[in-house]
């Protein structure tokens, strides 16, 4: 049910880049519940010049090493579990591949059940 996608810069490993999908999968798995097989997810990375960011906002210190989560789900959790999915992705992060949580950007946007088609021109979930 989640789809998520990953913003960085050009530059990182292709074992980096996996780890931190790797990671993001099993923070969900863990705080979400999320069922197993149930991995949509894209990572892309940009030139510099496609990828701005507040390196001081709100106080917080980020460098070039900054990712960009966007994770949509249906909108059926609370604020606690959010802010319990916030933290074990820094979390995850800073061990694999090594992330500060300053670094770390999440997005959540929910929608409704019936905003998802997994295929077959079907909405599985209305």
């Amino acid at each position: 049910m989640p789809l998520t996608r990953v913003s960085l810069l050009k530059g990182k490993s292709p074992d980096y880049r996996r780890a931190i999908l790797d990671s993001l999968y099993q923070a969900m798995r863990e705080v979400f519940e999320i069922p197993e097989d149930d991995r949509f997810m894209v990572i892309e990375e940009l030139e510099p010049e496609n990828f701005l960011y507040g390196k001081t906002y709100l106080g917080i210190a980020r460098d070039d090493d900054l990712v960009m989560i966007q994770i949509v789900v249906n909108n059926t959790r609370g604020p606690d579990k959010k802010k319990a999915l916030y933290a074990r992705i820094a979390e995850l992060l800073a061990k694999s591949p090594g992330i500060r949580p300053e670094n770390v950007l999440v997005n959540l946007v929910d929608v409704p059940k019936e905003n998802w088609s997994f295929g077959m021109g079907i909405a599985q979930y209305a």
